[in-house]
Protein backbone atom coordinates (compact mmCIF):
# COMPACT_ATOMS: atom_id res chain seq x y z
CA UNK A 1 0.00 0.00 0.00
CA UNK A 2 2.88 2.46 0.72
CA UNK A 3 4.24 2.08 -2.60
CA UNK A 4 1.50 2.97 -3.98
CA UNK A 5 1.19 6.01 -2.22
CA UNK A 6 3.93 7.05 -3.59
CA UNK A 7 2.31 6.37 -6.71
CA UNK A 8 -0.71 7.73 -6.04
CA UNK A 9 1.02 11.49 -5.16
CA UNK A 10 2.81 11.26 -8.21
CA UNK A 11 -0.22 11.09 -10.34
CA UNK A 12 -2.03 13.79 -8.73
CA UNK A 13 1.11 16.35 -9.02
CA UNK A 14 2.10 15.01 -12.88
CA UNK A 15 -1.82 15.93 -13.46
CA UNK A 16 -0.19 19.35 -13.29
CA UNK A 17 1.82 18.25 -16.50
CA UNK A 18 -1.38 17.16 -17.88
CA UNK A 19 -3.07 21.06 -17.77
CA UNK A 20 0.32 21.83 -18.77
CA UNK A 21 0.25 19.87 -22.31
CA UNK A 22 -3.58 20.49 -22.87
CA UNK A 23 -3.00 24.40 -22.10
CA UNK A 24 0.06 24.91 -24.52
CA UNK A 25 -1.70 22.74 -26.75
CA UNK A 26 -6.03 24.00 -26.80
CA UNK A 27 -4.97 27.46 -28.48
CA UNK A 28 -3.94 25.59 -32.15
CA UNK A 29 -7.99 24.39 -32.69
CA UNK A 30 -8.82 28.01 -31.52
CA UNK A 31 -6.68 30.68 -32.98
CA UNK A 32 -8.74 31.25 -36.16
CA UNK A 33 -11.85 31.92 -34.36
CA UNK A 34 -10.51 34.23 -32.10
CA UNK A 35 -8.84 36.16 -34.78
CA UNK A 36 -12.29 36.65 -36.59
CA UNK A 37 -13.82 37.31 -33.15
CA UNK A 38 -12.33 40.34 -32.60
CA UNK A 39 -11.18 41.13 -35.86
CA UNK A 40 -7.59 41.41 -35.07
CA UNK A 41 -4.36 42.54 -36.97
CA UNK A 42 -1.62 40.40 -37.58
CA UNK A 43 0.41 41.76 -34.52
CA UNK A 44 -2.52 41.64 -32.63
CA UNK A 45 -3.55 37.81 -33.27
CA UNK A 46 0.74 36.82 -33.17
CA UNK A 47 0.61 38.56 -29.46
CA UNK A 48 -2.39 36.79 -28.48
CA UNK A 49 -1.11 33.18 -29.50
CA UNK A 50 1.97 33.70 -27.61
CA UNK A 51 1.13 35.47 -24.78
CA UNK A 52 0.79 31.86 -22.55
CA UNK A 53 4.17 31.72 -23.80
CA UNK A 54 5.52 34.79 -22.40
CA UNK A 55 3.45 33.90 -19.12
CA UNK A 56 5.53 30.25 -18.99
CA UNK A 57 8.97 32.29 -19.48
CA UNK A 58 7.99 34.41 -15.90
CA UNK A 59 6.72 31.32 -14.20
CA UNK A 60 9.52 29.39 -14.79
CA UNK A 61 11.74 32.14 -13.72
CA UNK A 62 10.37 32.80 -10.37
CA UNK A 63 8.75 29.28 -9.89
CA UNK A 64 11.52 28.47 -7.48
CA UNK A 65 10.46 31.97 -4.76
CA UNK A 66 6.80 30.61 -4.44
CA UNK A 67 8.10 26.50 -4.14
CA UNK A 68 11.06 27.58 -1.60
CA UNK A 69 8.86 30.05 0.77
CA UNK A 70 5.48 28.57 0.88
CA UNK A 71 6.47 24.91 0.40
CA UNK A 72 5.87 22.77 -3.12
CA UNK A 73 2.38 21.63 -1.90
CA UNK A 74 1.34 25.16 -1.64
CA UNK A 75 2.71 26.36 -4.53
CA UNK A 76 0.85 23.52 -6.69
CA UNK A 77 -2.20 25.08 -5.36
CA UNK A 78 -1.61 28.12 -6.92
CA UNK A 79 -1.06 26.43 -10.17
CA UNK A 80 -4.28 24.43 -9.85
CA UNK A 81 -6.16 27.96 -9.09
CA UNK A 82 -4.17 29.63 -12.24
CA UNK A 83 -5.24 26.90 -14.84
CA UNK A 84 -8.67 27.04 -12.86
CA UNK A 85 -9.32 30.66 -13.68
CA UNK A 86 -8.15 30.83 -17.17
CA UNK A 87 -9.82 28.02 -18.67
CA UNK A 88 -12.73 30.07 -17.16
CA UNK A 89 -11.18 33.46 -17.85
CA UNK A 90 -10.61 32.80 -21.49
CA UNK A 91 -13.91 30.78 -22.28
CA UNK A 92 -15.92 33.82 -20.75
CA UNK A 93 -13.86 37.43 -21.90
CA UNK A 94 -15.72 39.68 -23.31
CA UNK A 95 -13.11 41.72 -23.81
CA UNK A 96 -9.32 41.10 -25.60
CA UNK A 97 -7.43 42.63 -22.71
CA UNK A 98 -8.87 40.50 -20.51
CA UNK A 99 -9.06 37.54 -22.53
CA UNK A 100 -5.11 37.93 -23.11
CA UNK A 101 -5.07 38.73 -19.02
CA UNK A 102 -6.12 35.13 -18.51
CA UNK A 103 -3.89 33.57 -21.34
CA UNK A 104 -0.95 34.79 -19.23
CA UNK A 105 -1.86 33.62 -16.07
CA UNK A 106 -2.40 30.06 -17.73
CA UNK A 107 1.02 30.43 -19.02
CA UNK A 108 2.60 31.83 -15.46
CA UNK A 109 0.90 27.83 -14.38
CA UNK A 110 2.50 26.16 -16.64
CA UNK A 111 5.78 27.60 -16.68
CA UNK A 112 5.61 27.49 -12.07
CA UNK A 113 4.16 23.90 -12.84
CA UNK A 114 7.36 23.13 -15.06
CA UNK A 115 9.43 24.09 -11.88
CA UNK A 116 7.61 22.72 -9.09
CA UNK A 117 5.96 19.45 -10.19
CA UNK A 118 9.24 17.76 -11.06
CA UNK A 119 10.85 18.93 -7.93
CA UNK A 120 7.86 17.60 -5.96
CA UNK A 121 8.02 14.31 -7.53
CA UNK A 122 11.74 13.85 -6.92
CA UNK A 123 12.02 14.54 -3.49
CA UNK A 124 9.21 11.91 -2.77
CA UNK A 125 10.23 9.16 -4.93
CA UNK A 126 12.71 6.37 -3.80
CA UNK A 127 16.05 6.60 -5.88
CA UNK A 128 15.07 3.04 -7.67
CA UNK A 129 11.65 4.21 -8.86
CA UNK A 130 12.40 8.20 -9.36
CA UNK A 131 12.77 8.14 -13.00
CA UNK A 132 9.90 6.56 -13.74
CA UNK A 133 8.14 9.19 -11.27
CA UNK A 134 9.17 11.75 -12.65
CA UNK A 135 8.61 10.87 -16.14
CA UNK A 136 4.69 10.62 -15.32
CA UNK A 137 5.28 14.49 -15.56
CA UNK A 138 6.77 14.46 -18.97
CA UNK A 139 4.26 11.70 -19.99
CA UNK A 140 1.09 13.18 -18.44
CA UNK A 141 2.42 16.69 -20.52
CA UNK A 142 2.35 14.56 -23.75
CA UNK A 143 -1.03 13.25 -23.12
CA UNK A 144 -2.26 16.65 -22.27
CA UNK A 145 -1.22 17.50 -25.85
CA UNK A 146 -3.21 14.49 -27.68
CA UNK A 147 -6.17 15.49 -25.50
CA UNK A 148 -6.55 18.80 -26.17
CA UNK A 149 -6.54 18.01 -29.90
CA UNK A 150 -8.92 15.48 -29.67
CA UNK A 151 -11.17 17.69 -27.57
CA UNK A 152 -10.47 20.67 -30.31
CA UNK A 153 -11.70 18.34 -33.15
CA UNK A 154 -14.60 17.16 -31.10
CA UNK A 155 -15.65 20.61 -29.89
CA UNK A 156 -14.94 22.22 -33.35
CA UNK A 157 -18.80 21.19 -34.55
CA UNK A 158 -20.15 23.68 -31.89
CA UNK A 159 -20.79 26.49 -33.90
CA UNK A 160 -19.55 30.26 -33.32
CA UNK A 161 -18.77 29.82 -29.58
CA UNK A 162 -16.91 26.56 -30.22
CA UNK A 163 -13.35 28.28 -29.18
CA UNK A 164 -15.36 29.10 -26.12
CA UNK A 165 -15.94 25.51 -25.36
CA UNK A 166 -12.26 24.62 -26.33
CA UNK A 167 -10.77 26.68 -23.72
CA UNK A 168 -13.07 26.07 -21.06
CA UNK A 169 -13.18 22.64 -20.63
CA UNK A 170 -9.80 23.05 -18.96
CA UNK A 171 -12.05 23.76 -15.72
CA UNK A 172 -12.98 20.09 -15.30
CA UNK A 173 -9.46 18.65 -14.72
CA UNK A 174 -8.58 21.75 -12.77
CA UNK A 175 -10.80 21.29 -10.52
CA UNK A 176 -10.43 17.87 -10.26
CA UNK A 177 -6.45 18.71 -9.66
CA UNK A 178 -6.79 21.32 -7.17
CA UNK A 179 -9.13 18.78 -5.03
CA UNK A 180 -6.93 16.61 -4.87
CA UNK A 181 -3.61 18.45 -3.77
CA UNK A 182 -5.46 18.40 -0.26
CA UNK A 183 -4.61 14.39 -0.44
CA UNK A 184 -0.74 14.58 -1.22
CA UNK A 185 2.01 15.29 1.84
CA UNK A 186 4.43 18.24 1.65
CA UNK A 187 7.81 16.84 0.26
CA UNK A 188 10.03 15.84 3.22
CA UNK A 189 12.95 17.63 2.69
CA UNK A 190 11.48 20.80 2.03
CA UNK A 191 9.75 20.02 5.69
CA UNK A 192 13.37 19.61 6.92
CA UNK A 193 15.74 21.98 5.40
CA UNK A 194 13.12 24.87 5.56
CA UNK A 195 10.72 24.12 8.34
CA UNK A 196 12.77 22.28 10.79
CA UNK A 197 10.08 19.64 11.00
CA UNK A 198 11.65 16.37 11.50
CA UNK A 199 9.12 14.20 13.06
CA UNK A 200 6.19 15.49 9.85
CA UNK A 201 9.18 14.95 7.80
CA UNK A 202 10.00 10.98 9.14
CA UNK A 203 6.20 10.23 8.73
CA UNK A 204 6.62 10.47 4.88
CA UNK A 205 9.85 9.04 4.68
CA UNK A 206 8.80 6.39 6.43
CA UNK A 207 6.41 5.63 3.79
CA UNK A 208 8.70 6.44 1.05
CA UNK A 209 11.31 4.39 2.07
CA UNK A 210 10.49 2.19 5.24
CA UNK A 211 13.79 0.11 5.58
CA UNK A 212 16.11 3.10 5.41
CA UNK A 213 14.24 6.22 6.47
CA UNK A 214 15.97 7.42 9.73
CA UNK A 215 19.22 7.51 7.67
CA UNK A 216 17.45 9.32 4.76
CA UNK A 217 16.15 11.59 7.57
CA UNK A 218 20.23 11.72 8.61
CA UNK A 219 21.47 12.42 5.29
CA UNK A 220 19.09 14.96 4.33
CA UNK A 221 19.60 17.04 7.66
CA UNK A 222 23.50 16.40 7.07
CA UNK A 223 23.27 17.96 3.78
CA UNK A 224 21.33 21.13 5.19
CA UNK A 225 23.79 21.46 8.22
CA UNK A 226 26.89 20.79 5.10
CA UNK A 227 25.31 24.16 3.24
CA UNK A 228 24.93 26.01 6.39
CA UNK A 229 28.59 25.91 6.89
CA UNK A 230 29.72 26.32 3.68
CA UNK A 231 28.38 30.54 3.14
CA UNK A 232 29.48 29.87 -0.49
CA UNK A 233 26.79 27.65 -0.86
CA UNK A 234 24.33 30.50 -0.79
CA UNK A 235 24.29 31.59 -4.39
CA UNK A 236 23.20 28.99 -6.79
CA UNK A 237 26.06 30.94 -9.41
CA UNK A 238 28.45 30.83 -6.15
CA UNK A 239 30.88 28.81 -8.04
CA UNK A 240 30.24 25.82 -5.92
CA UNK A 241 27.32 24.33 -8.05
CA UNK A 242 29.20 24.99 -11.32
CA UNK A 243 28.76 21.73 -12.41
CA UNK A 244 24.87 20.90 -11.89
CA UNK A 245 24.67 24.74 -13.37
CA UNK A 246 26.18 24.03 -16.68
CA UNK A 247 24.87 20.90 -16.84
CA UNK A 248 21.11 22.37 -16.78
CA UNK A 249 21.66 25.41 -19.24
CA UNK A 250 23.33 22.94 -22.05
CA UNK A 251 20.78 20.09 -21.09
CA UNK A 252 18.11 22.66 -21.38
CA UNK A 253 19.59 24.60 -24.86
CA UNK A 254 20.18 21.30 -26.63
CA UNK A 255 16.26 20.24 -25.70
CA UNK A 256 15.19 23.07 -28.41
CA UNK A 257 18.00 23.41 -30.68
CA UNK A 258 17.00 19.77 -32.33
CA UNK A 259 14.21 21.85 -33.28
CA UNK A 260 11.24 20.10 -31.22
CA UNK A 261 9.11 23.10 -30.46
CA UNK A 262 9.56 24.55 -34.06
CA UNK A 263 8.20 21.05 -35.33
CA UNK A 264 5.50 20.70 -33.39
CA UNK A 265 4.42 24.76 -33.45
CA UNK A 266 4.74 24.50 -37.09
CA UNK A 267 4.19 20.43 -38.01
CA UNK A 268 1.26 21.53 -40.25
CA UNK A 269 3.55 24.69 -42.30
CA UNK A 270 6.24 21.94 -42.49
CA UNK A 271 4.17 19.67 -44.27
CA UNK A 272 2.90 21.72 -46.78
CA UNK A 273 6.55 22.97 -47.33
CA UNK A 274 6.89 19.40 -47.92
CA UNK A 275 4.23 19.63 -50.94
CA UNK A 276 1.52 17.90 -48.82
CA UNK A 277 -2.63 19.36 -48.91
CA UNK A 278 -3.72 21.15 -45.88
CA UNK A 279 -6.25 18.27 -44.74
CA UNK A 280 -2.80 15.57 -44.65
CA UNK A 281 -0.82 17.95 -43.20
CA UNK A 282 -3.67 18.00 -40.09
CA UNK A 283 -3.62 14.53 -40.55
CA UNK A 284 -0.06 13.77 -40.24
CA UNK A 285 -0.08 16.20 -37.33
CA UNK A 286 -2.05 14.00 -35.22
CA UNK A 287 0.17 10.95 -36.24
CA UNK A 288 3.00 13.04 -34.24
CA UNK A 289 0.76 13.40 -31.19
CA UNK A 290 0.60 9.49 -31.31
CA UNK A 291 3.95 8.88 -32.12
CA UNK A 292 4.91 11.35 -29.19
CA UNK A 293 2.87 9.58 -26.70
CA UNK A 294 4.07 5.84 -27.41
CA UNK A 295 7.51 6.52 -27.30
CA UNK A 296 7.34 9.32 -23.76
CA UNK A 297 5.26 5.22 -22.20
CA UNK A 298 8.43 2.96 -23.98
CA UNK A 299 11.13 5.77 -22.42
CA UNK A 300 9.73 5.90 -18.45
CA UNK A 301 8.78 2.64 -18.45
CA UNK A 302 12.48 1.68 -18.96
CA UNK A 303 14.40 4.64 -17.36
CA UNK A 304 15.34 3.72 -14.95
CA UNK A 305 16.26 0.42 -15.85
CA UNK A 306 18.82 1.24 -18.69
CA UNK A 307 19.25 4.57 -17.23
CA UNK A 308 19.42 8.47 -18.51
CA UNK A 309 22.66 8.31 -19.96
CA UNK A 310 21.76 5.41 -22.09
CA UNK A 311 18.76 6.81 -23.17
CA UNK A 312 20.27 10.05 -24.28
CA UNK A 313 23.10 8.56 -26.26
CA UNK A 314 20.65 6.34 -28.27
CA UNK A 315 18.56 9.57 -28.84
CA UNK A 316 20.88 11.85 -30.14
CA UNK A 317 22.22 9.62 -32.77
CA UNK A 318 18.79 8.99 -33.75
CA UNK A 319 18.13 12.82 -34.00
CA UNK A 320 21.36 13.34 -35.90
CA UNK A 321 20.31 10.95 -38.55
CA UNK A 322 16.72 11.87 -38.24
CA UNK A 323 17.12 15.12 -39.21
CA UNK A 324 19.85 14.99 -42.14
CA UNK A 325 17.18 12.38 -43.69
CA UNK A 326 14.62 15.53 -43.24
CA UNK A 327 17.54 17.72 -44.66
CA UNK A 328 18.38 15.71 -47.60
CA UNK A 329 14.79 15.27 -48.36
CA UNK A 330 13.96 19.09 -48.62
CA UNK A 331 17.45 19.75 -50.02
CA UNK A 332 16.75 16.69 -53.03
CA UNK A 333 12.88 17.73 -53.32
CA UNK A 334 11.38 14.74 -51.82
CA UNK A 335 9.81 12.35 -54.79
CA UNK A 336 6.87 11.60 -52.60
CA UNK A 337 5.14 13.66 -50.20
CA UNK A 338 5.02 11.57 -47.29
CA UNK A 339 8.59 10.83 -47.12
CA UNK A 340 9.37 14.10 -44.81
CA UNK A 341 6.03 13.19 -42.31
CA UNK A 342 7.96 9.98 -42.16
CA UNK A 343 11.42 11.46 -41.05
CA UNK A 344 9.73 13.82 -39.04
CA UNK A 345 8.32 11.03 -37.04
CA UNK A 346 10.65 9.29 -36.45
CA UNK A 347 12.51 12.34 -35.05
CA UNK A 348 9.43 12.81 -32.54
CA UNK A 349 10.18 8.91 -32.10
CA UNK A 350 13.83 9.54 -30.78
CA UNK A 351 13.39 12.80 -29.16
CA UNK A 352 10.57 11.36 -27.04
CA UNK A 353 12.60 8.44 -25.95
CA UNK A 354 15.33 10.67 -25.02
CA UNK A 355 15.19 14.36 -24.40
CA UNK A 356 11.54 14.34 -23.80
CA UNK A 357 11.70 11.74 -21.22
CA UNK A 358 14.65 12.49 -19.22
CA UNK A 359 14.98 16.45 -19.09
CA UNK A 360 12.63 16.43 -16.05
CA UNK A 361 14.01 13.83 -14.08
CA UNK A 362 17.71 14.81 -15.11
CA UNK A 363 17.39 18.62 -14.18
CA UNK A 364 15.03 17.94 -11.11
CA UNK A 365 17.95 15.42 -9.56
CA UNK A 366 21.36 17.08 -10.23
CA UNK A 367 21.03 20.12 -8.04
CA UNK A 368 21.69 20.09 -4.08
CA UNK A 369 18.57 20.04 -1.62
CA UNK A 370 19.28 23.50 -0.71
CA UNK A 371 19.23 24.88 -4.17
CA UNK A 372 16.98 22.41 -6.12
CA UNK A 373 14.32 24.95 -6.87
CA UNK A 374 16.54 27.61 -7.76
CA UNK A 375 18.29 24.98 -10.33
CA UNK A 376 15.09 23.51 -11.66
CA UNK A 377 14.13 27.34 -12.03
CA UNK A 378 17.31 27.80 -14.06
CA UNK A 379 16.94 24.48 -16.21
CA UNK A 380 13.09 25.17 -17.07
CA UNK A 381 13.73 28.92 -17.77
CA UNK A 382 16.58 28.61 -20.19
CA UNK A 383 13.72 25.85 -22.01
CA UNK A 384 11.33 28.38 -22.28
CA UNK A 385 13.56 30.75 -23.17
CA UNK A 386 15.09 29.30 -26.09
CA UNK A 387 11.63 27.77 -27.02
CA UNK A 388 10.33 31.33 -27.45
CA UNK A 389 13.02 32.48 -29.38
CA UNK A 390 13.39 29.31 -31.57
CA UNK A 391 9.20 29.30 -32.09
CA UNK A 392 9.35 33.30 -32.71
CA UNK A 393 12.44 32.71 -35.40
CA UNK A 394 11.29 29.48 -37.47
CA UNK A 395 8.51 30.79 -39.76
CA UNK A 396 11.01 33.81 -40.89
CA UNK A 397 14.01 31.47 -40.84
CA UNK A 398 12.18 28.70 -43.01
CA UNK A 399 11.36 31.45 -45.61
CA UNK A 400 15.15 33.10 -45.75
CA UNK A 401 17.25 30.40 -45.55
CA UNK A 402 14.81 26.94 -46.79
CA UNK A 403 13.70 23.83 -45.27
CA UNK A 404 17.38 21.92 -46.20
CA UNK A 405 19.54 24.16 -44.07
CA UNK A 406 17.04 24.76 -41.39
CA UNK A 407 17.15 20.92 -40.22
CA UNK A 408 20.98 20.56 -40.89
CA UNK A 409 21.36 23.10 -38.68
CA UNK A 410 19.35 21.26 -36.37
CA UNK A 411 21.14 18.16 -37.06
CA UNK A 412 24.40 19.71 -36.22
CA UNK A 413 23.28 20.59 -32.82
CA UNK A 414 22.38 17.49 -32.16
CA UNK A 415 25.98 16.26 -33.19
CA UNK A 416 27.54 18.90 -30.17
CA UNK A 417 24.75 17.20 -28.18
CA UNK A 418 26.34 13.73 -28.31
CA UNK A 419 29.43 14.97 -27.60
CA UNK A 420 27.83 16.70 -24.59
CA UNK A 421 26.05 13.13 -23.71
CA UNK A 422 29.48 11.00 -24.10
CA UNK A 423 31.79 13.34 -22.29
CA UNK A 424 29.93 15.34 -19.61
CA UNK A 425 26.63 14.03 -18.70
CA UNK A 426 26.71 11.59 -15.12
CA UNK A 427 24.64 8.95 -14.97
CA UNK A 428 22.00 9.33 -11.74
CA UNK A 429 19.73 6.30 -12.13
CA UNK A 430 19.37 4.10 -9.03
CA UNK A 431 21.07 6.99 -6.51
CA UNK A 432 19.31 8.78 -3.57
CA UNK A 433 19.75 12.73 -4.17
CA UNK A 434 22.45 13.06 -1.49
CA UNK A 435 24.43 10.68 -3.07
CA UNK A 436 24.06 12.47 -6.13
CA UNK A 437 24.75 15.77 -5.16
CA UNK A 438 27.75 14.11 -3.16
CA UNK A 439 29.07 12.61 -6.76
CA UNK A 440 28.43 16.03 -8.63
CA UNK A 441 29.15 18.90 -6.54
CA UNK A 442 31.64 17.84 -4.27
CA UNK A 443 33.94 16.62 -7.54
Amino acid sequence: MKKHSVLAWSMVVALGGFLFGFDTAVISGAEKSIQQFWNLSAFAHGLTISIALIGTVIGSLVGSRPSDYFGRKNTLYFVAAAYLLSSLGTALADNWYIFLVFRLLGGLGVGISSVTAPIYISEVSPAHRRGRLVGLFQFNVVLGILISYLSNYLLSQGGEASWRWMLGVQAFPSIIFLVLIYFIPESPRWLILKRHAYDKALEILRIINPLNCNEELAAIRKSGKDMQQDKSSDGLFSGKYKTPVILAVLFAFFNQVSGINAIIYYAPRIFEMAGLGAHSSLLSTVGIGMVNFIFTLLAINIIDKVGRKTLMLIGSVGLIVSLGLVAFAFLGGSSSGFEIPIYVMLFIAFFAFSQGAVIWVFISEIFPNQVRAKGQTLGSSTHWVMAALIAFCFPYLAESFGGANIFFFFSAMMVLQLVFVWKMMPETKGKSLEQIETGIVMH
